[in-house]
C-alpha cells in the first residue's frame, strides 16, 4: 500500500490553469461542499485516471454528483453542472486496485464544458462567489441555524460524535453553512439544492427549513421507539417477575412447575387466537387473579375452569358454506322425500348468502306430527350447507339455567346448553337443532322459554348473555332450527321470533316412496341383508301402510319393515340352504300377525245421534266421533270427553242456534224444553279443544232431534257461530289425510278454506268428494236432504 501526502498547500488562484481545465471525478450518493474535508473511495477507471493526472499536476480536481447512481459510465448529461473545486490531501492505494482519497473543497464551481482526454474528463469551470452575510439578520440566522443543528444532532443517532464541532466559534457564514450542509443526512437532490443556492439568506433559510423538517421526523421516530421500547420492557419485566414469583412459590411449597406452565399456556393461546377485545380484557383479569392464588386454593380451580371454557369457545373459527345450490338440492333430496317448503327455504337462504355477506341466519320452526322427519331434516340441512350440527332436546326442561347456565358463585357451575353446544361444534356458524321446543316447561326455577327469547331473536343474539361466561357471545351466524309437534303450546313471544313452517303428515303414496327409497335400504343395512336376500314388492309395502300403520309420519312403518327383515335375517342365519324371500301382501299376516287397521271404521251406521268430525293433534290428523243422546229433563246440555273451554262454548252456541231455528229444522219446541242433551266425545283420556268441531256438533244434535242417521262416509270440519255462519279452520291437509285413511268418502269444509285445496295432494282429492259450506243450513241440506 502506497501513501501519497500533500506537503504544500497551493490555491487555484496561484495557477489559473485550474479554471481552464482540471480533472473531473464524478461521485455517487454524496454531495460535497467547500471547506469540508471528505474521504472518498475511488474505484472506476476514469476516476482513477483523473486522480493520477491531478497528482502529476497541482493536486486540484473538480468533483460533481451523478444524477443517477446506477450509471457506471456517466456522460456529461448525467452530471450536475454545479460542483466543487477541491485539493487532494492524501491518496492511499489499496491492493484491490481502488484508491482511498482525502480531499478538501475550497470553492463552489459551475462546470461550463467537459473535455474527454486520455480516458478521463477534464472540466472547464467558473468559480462562484462565496457569501458572507453583513445584514442585520446575520446574528439571528446564525443562532437559529446553530440551535437547529444542535437539536438535530442530539436527535439523530446516525451522526457520530466525531462529526460534532463547536460551530459557535465559526464567524465565516459561508464556512458555517457548508459544514452544516455536509453533516445533515438528506436526499442527494435536496443537498444539491443547497449547493446550488448562492444567495446567502436563501441558502440559510433552506438549510433551516430542511433541519426543522428532519427534527420533526426524528421526534416522531423517537416517540414511536419509546413506545415500542416501553412495551417491550414491560413484557420483559413481567416475564422476569413471573419467573421470580415461580421460584419464590416453589421455595414456599405453594407452587409447582405445572401451575406456571398452565398459566403460560393460557397466555400463549390468547396470543395465537384472534379474540374480541372484551374477551382479551376479561381473560387478562382472570389470569392475573390466578397468578396471585396458591395452586391448592379452591378458588384457583374455579378460575382455571372459567379460563379454559372461554379459550375453548369458537370466537374466531368458522366453516365455509357450500353455496352450490344444485349440490345442496341434490343432498336434501337424497335424505328426504317431499318437504318442498323447507327445502326451498334452505335454498333461498343459500342463494342470498351467495349474493350478499350481510344476511342474518334464519331461525326456522318446523311444526308437524311425529315421524315426518323434522329432526333428521336438521342433520340434512347441515350436510347440504357443509356446516357442523349441534342438537339439544328441550323436552321436559324446566330450569332457566339449562339455557343460560349457572353463575360462577355456585359449586360446579357450568355454561348453559347453548354455549356447551357451541363448544362441541368448534365453529361460530353451526346448524343448531333445538328439538321439542313445544314441550318446554317452567316452574319456580324460572322459565326456559323466556331465556330462549334472546338466543332466537336476530336483533339480540349478537350478544347472547350466559350467566357463567359473563361476557356477550355472538350467535348471529348460527342457523337455528327448532322442531315441535304443535304450535299453540309455544309462547307467543317466542313463536313470533321464528319462521314457522308446517310439515303435515304424508299421504299413502308419499309413504310408499319414502319406504321404497329410504326405509327399506336402511333396514336392509341394519339387519345385514341384501337385495339378493329379500324383496318387498309394491303391493306388500302398500298393504303394510294401509293395514298395519295409521300415522302421519313413517316411524311405525319403519318398525314394521324392520320386524319383517329381522325374521328373514333369523332364517338366513339358521339355514344353510337359504333362498331369496319375496314378501307378498298375503304373507304379511305371517310376519306382522293380524292387521291393526279397519278401513271401514267410519263405515258403520250406529243410527241417529252420531256424526264424524275431523281434528288435528300433535300426532297429525284424526277423525273424531261425536255422540249424543237425550233424556227427560229441563233442556240442559251435558258435555263429556275432557273438553276445553272453546269446545264447550262452541257446543253451547250451536244448541242455541238450533233452538232459535227450530221451525226451519222441524223440531218440536216442547222436545227441546223437556229433554236434556248429553254430548260425548269418545277417547275421554285425550284432551280436546278448539272451535273446528262446530258443524260436526250441529250435525250430531240435528240427527238426534230429527232421528235421521248421518252417513258414516261423511266427515266435516268448520267453526260454527251463534248466527249459523261457518268460519274457516286450520290444518286442512292433516284433516283430509285423516279422512282418507279412515275410509271417508265425502268431507264438508268451510267455503273460505276452498283456496287451501291447492296445497292438498292430487291423489287425496281424487279419493275424496270435497263440499264447501257457508252456513249451518248448507250443512243441513247437504247431510239430511240430499240423500
Amino acid at each position: 500500500m502506497k501513501n501519497y501526502t500533500s506537503k504544500t498547500t497551493v490555491t487555484p488562484n496561484d495557477d489559473m490553469s485550474f479554471f481552464t481545465g482540471a480533472p473531473l471525478v464524478p461521485v455517487r450518493n454524496v454531495v460535497l461542499f467547500p471547506n469540508v474535508v471528505q474521504p472518498l473511495t475511488v474505484a472506476r477507471k476514469q476516476s482513477i485516471n483523473a486522480i493520477e493526472q491531478a497528482l502529476r499536476q497541482d493536486r486540484f480536481i473538480v468533483l460533481t454528483t451523478q444524477k443517477y447512481e446506477h450509471i457506471e459510465d456517466p456522460k456529461t448529461e448525467d452530471l450536475y453542472r454545479t460542483g466543487i473545486g477541491a485539493e487532494i490531501l492524501q491518496v492511499i492505494r489499496v491492493p484491490d486496485g481502488t484508491l482511498r482519497v482525502i480531499i478538501e473543497g475550497f470553492s463552489r464551481v459551475e462546470i461550463t464544458d467537459f473535455v474527454l482526454e486520455d480516458n478521463y474528463y477534464v472540466a472547464k469551470v467558473t468559480p462562484l462567489d462565496q457569501i458572507d452575510l453583513q445584514s442585520a439578520s446575520k446574528t439571528a440566522l446564525k443562532k437559529e441555524l446553530i440551535d437547529s443543528f444542535e437539536e438535530y444532532y442530539q436527535l439523530n443517532k446516525r451522526l457520530s460524535p466525531e462529526n460534532y464541532v463547536d460551530l459557535s466559534n465559526i464567524t465565516n457564514m459561508e464556512r458555517l453553512s457548508n459544514m452544516i450542509s455536509s453533516y445533515i443526512i438528506l436526499p442527494v437532490e435536496e443537498k444539491q439544492q443547497i449547493l446550488e443556492t448562492l444567495q446567502g439568506e436563501d441558502r440559510f433559510f433552506k438549510i433551516i427549513e430542511f433541519l426543522k423538517r428532519e427534527i420533526g421526523v426524528l421526534q416522531l421516530q423517537k416517540k414511536i421507539d419509546s413506545e415500542v421500547r416501553e412495551k417491550f420492557d414491560k413484557t420483559q419485566r413481567e416475564y422476569y417477575l413471573r419467573e421470580q414469583l415461580r421460584v419464590i412459590q416453589k421455595e414456599l411449597g405453594e407452587g409447582d412447575g405445572e401451575f406456571a406452565d398452565d398459566i403460560e399456556k393460557y397466555r400463549q393461546q390468547m396470543q395465537e387466537r384472534k379474540l374480541p377485545e372484551n374477551v382479551v380484557k376479561k381473560l387478562n383479569e382472570e389470569i392475573n387473579r390466578l397468578t396471585k392464588m396458591p395452586p391448592m386454593m379452591a378458588e384457583s380451580g374455579v378460575v382455571r375452569n372459567y379460563i379454559e371454557w372461554i379459550l375453548a369457545l369458537p370466537w374466531d373459527q368458522t366453516t365455509e358454506d357450500v353455496l352450490d345450490l344444485k349440490q345442496a338440492k341434490k343432498m336434501l333430496d337424497e335424505d328426504h322425500y317431499g318437504l318442498d317448503d323447507v327445502k326451498d327455504r334452505i335454498l333461498e337462504y343459500l342463494a342470498i348468502c351467495k349474493l350478499s355477506t350481510k344476511i342474518k341466519a334464519p331461525i326456522l320452526c318446523l311444526i308437524g306430527p311425529p315421524g315426518v322427519g323434522k329432526t333428521s331434516l336438521g342433520r340434512s340441512v347441515a350436510r347440504a350447507m357443509g356446516r357442523k350440527i349441534v342438537r339439544i332436546s328441550l323436552g321436559g326442561i324446566r330450569d332457566e339455567a339449562e339455557i343460560r347456565g349457572h353463575r360462577r358463585t355456585y359449586v360446579g357451575a357450568m355454561p348453559g346448553r347453548i354455549i356447551q353446544g357451541m363448544k362441541s361444534a368448534g365453529t361460530r356458524n353451526p346448524v343448531f337443532l333445538l328439538d321439542e321446543i313445544d314441550k318446554v316447561g317452567n316452574d319456580f326455577r324460572g322459565d326456559p322459554s323466556s331465556a330462549l327469547l334472546e338466543a332466537l331473536d336476530p336483533e339480540q343474539n349478537t350478544s347472547f348473555s350466559d350467566h357463567f361466561l359473563e361476557i356477550p357471545y355472538d350467535l348471529s351466524n348460527v342457523f337455528f332450527i327448532t322442531t315441535g309437534n304443535v304450535l299453540h303450546t309455544i309462547p307467543s313471544a317466542l313463536r313470533d321470533r321464528m319462521e314457522v313452517i308446517n310439515i303435515p303428515g304424508y299421504t299413502d303414496e308419499e309413504k310408499y316412496h319414502i319406504a321404497n327409497d329410504f326405509l327399506v335400504p336402511r333396514q336392509l343395512e341394519n339387519t345385514g341383508l341384501k337385495t339378493t336376500n329379500v324383496a318387498l314388492p309394491e303391493d306388500a309395502l302398500k298393504a303394510i301402510i294401509s293395514d298395519y300403520t295409521r300415522e302421519s309420519g313413517v316411524r311405525n312403518l319403519e318398525r314394521q319393515i324392520g320386524k319383517i327383515f329381522r325374521q328373514i335375517a333369523m332364517k338366513k342365519a339358521s339355514s344353510k340352504s337359504f333362498r331369496k324371500v319375496v314378501v307378498t301382501a298375503d304373507d304379511l299376516i305371517k310376519y306382522l300377525k293380524v292387521p291393526v287397521n279397519h278401513h271401514e271404521v267410519a263405515g258403520k251406521d250406529y243410527g241417529p245421534g252420531i256424526a264424524t268430525g275431523l281434528s288435528v293433534t300433535q300426532f297429525g290428523g284424526e277423525i273424531l266421533f261425536i255422540e249424543a243422546i237425550s233424556m227427560k229433563g229441563t233442556g240442559k246440555l251435558i258435555l263429556t270427553g275432557q273438553l276445553g273451554e272453546v269446545m264447550k262454548e262452541s257446543a253451547t252456541a250451536v244448541l242455541s242456534y238450533i233452538k232459535s231455528n227450530a221451525d226451519f229444522f222441524k223440531i218440536d219446541p216442547s222436545f227441546l224444553e223437556n229433554q236434556d242433551i248429553h254430548l260425548h266425545f269418545p277417547e275421554g283420556a285425550i284432551p280436546k279443544d278448539g272451535p273446528s268441531a262446530g258443524i260436526a256438533i250441529f250435525t250430531t244434535i240435528i240427527s238426534l232431534f230429527t232421528q235421521q242417521s248421518v252417513s258414516p262416509s261423511i266427515a266435516m270440519t268448520g267453526e260454527a257461530t251463534l248466527i249459523g255462519r261457518v268460519l274457516p279452520i286450520g290444518g286442512l291437509k292433516d284433516k283430509l289425510l285423516a279422512a282418507q285413511r279412515a275410509g271417508i268418502k265425502k268431507v264438508l269444509i268451510p267455503k273460505e278454506n276452498e283456496k287451501n285445496l291447492i296445497e292438498i295432494p292430487k291423489d287425496i282429492l281424487k279419493k275424496l268428494s270435497i263440499v264447501t259450506v257457508e252456513d249451518l243450513k248448507d250443512v243441513f241440506k247437504e247431510v239430511f236432504t240430499s240423500k
